[in-house]
Order: structure tokens, then C-alpha cells, then sequence
């Protein structure tokens, strides 16, 4: 009896060991899948913070960046301002209302196809000029001023475009910053079609020029007929820059034979953005009342700023290039 009694309790006490045994295991299984994935939890908790404070800081760099580096307008319109301040070239301008007396000489006419508008930027002489226009993406005729100490690579900007201007320039009535190689009244027939032949061999796709400052010279009728006939032996057109409202090319071009061209609106006499978009409007105006209007400008960036917020107005007008006009 006392060895059954002795049986069982040992029966009892192997399996509540057995049972013991394996609820420690389970529990000791239980703690370490809690701990495990406590610490893969905490583990990715902590990649995930340090992720999301790498973005921050990155975000915070480049904002810093930003703020430090000037945005591309901004380096385009130190770049122009740099170039326009050491350029000697200045924008001459009557002070009679040249505007109006041009405009008056035409004819206001019905228009029964898009108006055209022809821009022509003068002064062109650097690569940031050339660059500053290009952006634009529209037509626009670039004016080159003939290379000088000041500007020597002008020709060889112009050499790379398929069409441009020639800035020739002449003398001026009042004007302290005159160019190199500026034609004068007292100039001889010869020389100044040994000059136009020299433009011509530094800007050998040149058919078109315009008058830099050239007030005195373009009033000046014998001067303007040597300057006609030179032109026409070396089959360049002249455009009249209109800086005097005696110029005399509207008569000596009529002897020639030749249609008279010339500016109808500066569009930067005065270089604040608010006037330039007053003026392109004006342009605009022009040509829808004439069928055809010619504006100039030079590559200031208040001027190549307009011109680009201005593209909405200008789709009213046909923009050309200035061979495009008739």
C-alpha cells in the first residue's frame, strides 16, 4: 500500500516538473519574442528617426543653398549690368519728340493680315548679351557694335548667328562717348566705303545696319548720300535709328530707290521696367494701326526682363527678324 501511495506521488511530482519545464520554456519563449521584437521595433524606430532627421536636414541645406546662391535671373542681370557699365556705348536720343513725328509720316491703313513687329536689340558685344537674348525664344535682331579695345570679340559672337545687324557708328550732335572708327561728316566718299567694305569683310553675312548715336551725320545730306551709296555697293540696307528728327535719310533713300525704314519706338530711353512695358505696348499699338513697326532696345536686363514677361501682349503682333518686315 505504502509503495503504490510512493508511485503515484512520483508520477505527480514528474509531471508537474514536465509542466513546470514547459511553461518556463514558454515563458522564456514569450520574453524572447517580446524582447526581440521590442528591440527590432526600437531598432527600426530608431532608423526611422534618423531617416526623417536626414531629410529635414537635407531640406534645410538646400534651402540655405538657395538662399546663398543666386538664382539664375539674378546672375544674368549682374552678368548684363557688368557688360553694360563697361561698354563705352550709350543710347543717343533728340530731345524733340521724334516718336510722334515718325509715326505721323505713315499712314494708318486697314490691316487684313497680322500686324508685324520687328525688335532689333543695339550694342550687342558680348557673349551674355547674345546668351540673354537667345533665352528669350523669339525673334529678335541682334545689333552688333563693330569690335573695339572695349568689345573685341563682337564679329566673332555675330560669326556664329545666321542673321544679324551691323551697329555702325556715326557722329553724334552732343555726345562724350563716342566709339572707335566713328564715321564723321567731314569724311571722304572713300573712306567711307573703305570702312563699310571693312564691316563688311568683319561681318561678312551683314545686309542690314543701323546708325549708332549718328544725330549729326544722319542730318547731314551729303554724308548720308556717301554713306547710301557705299552701302548699296556692298549690298547692305540701311535702317535709321531715328536719333534726330533732321535726319535726311528719308530723302536720300527716296533718290536711291530705296524703301525708308526706321524706328518707330525706343523701348529703353529710360531703363525702369514699368516704362519699357509702356513702350512694347506702344510698339504693339504701332503696328496693328501701320501693319508694320520697328522698336529698338539694348540688352539691359530690365529691357530683356520686359521683353520676356511681355510675351502674351506681343502674340498680338507677327515678331520678325527685320528681313521679315516687308
Amino acid at each position: 500500500m505504502a509503495k503504490k501511495r510512493r508511485k503515484k506521488t512520483h508520477k505527480k511530482s514528474s509531471k508537474f516538473l514536465t509542466y513546470s519545464v514547459w511553461s518556463l520554456a514558454f515563458v522564456a519563449v514569450l520574453l524572447g519574442v517580446l524582447t526581440g521584437g521590442y528591440y527590432f521595433g526600437y531598432k527600426k524606430a530608431q532608423e526611422d528617426l534618423t531617416k526623417t532627421q536626414n531629410i529635414k536636414q537635407e531640406k534645410k541645406l538646400t534651402s540655405s543653398k538657395k538662399e546663398q546662391t543666386p538664382s539664375v535671373n539674378t546672375r544674368l542681370k549682374e552678368v548684363l549690368q557688368k557688360n553694360t557699365n563697361s561698354l563705352s556705348a550709350s543710347h543717343e536720343y533728340d530731345t524733340q519728340k521724334i516718336d510722334e513725328l515718325s509715326s505721323s509720316q505713315r499712314e494708318t491703313k486697314l490691316i487684313t493680315t497680322k500686324a508685324k513687329l520687328a525688335i532689333i536689340i543695339d550694342d550687342v558685344s558680348f557673349k551674355a548679351h547674345v546668351s540673354a537674348i537667345k533665352n528669350l525664344h523669339i525673334p529678335i535682331t541682334m545689333s552688333f557694335l563693330p569690335p573695339s579695345p572695349r568689345h573685341p570679340n563682337s564679329a566673332k559672337l555675330a560669326a556664329k548667328e545666321s542673321f544679324y545687324m551691323v551697329h555702325l557708328p556715326m557722329e553724334a550732335q552732343n555726345f562724350t562717348k563716342e566709339e572707335p572708327f566713328t564715321l564723321r561728316v567731314s569724311d571722304s566718299k572713300e573712306k567711307i566705303l573703305a570702312r563699310v567694305k571693312e564691316i563688311k569683310k568683319l561681318f561678312p553675312k551683314v545686309t542690314y545696319i543701323n546708325n549708332h548715336t549718328g544725330s549729326k551725320f544722319t542730318s547731314n545730306e551729303i554724308a548720308m548720300n556717301r554713306l547710301i551709296f557705299a552701302l548699296r555697293n556692298q549690298g547692305v540696307t540701311f535702317i535709321d535709328s531715328r536719333t534726330t528728327a533732321q535726319t535726311k535719310a528719308p530723302e536720300v533713300m527716296k533718290n536711291y530707290g530705296y524703301k525708308y525704314m526706321a524706328r518707330d519706338v525706343f523701348l529703353d530711353h529710360h531703363t525702369d521696367k514699368a516704362y519699357i512695358n509702356q513702350q512694347i505696348k506702344k510698339a504693339v499699338e504701332i503696328a496693328k494701326s501701320h501693319g508694320t513697326a520697328i522698336a529698338i532696345g539694348h540688352p539691359h536686363a530690365n529691357t530683356i526682363a520686359a521683353l520676356s514677361e511681355s510675351k502674351d501682349l506681343l502674340k498680338d503682333v507677327e515678331l520678325v527678324y527685320i528681313n521679315g518686315l516687308y
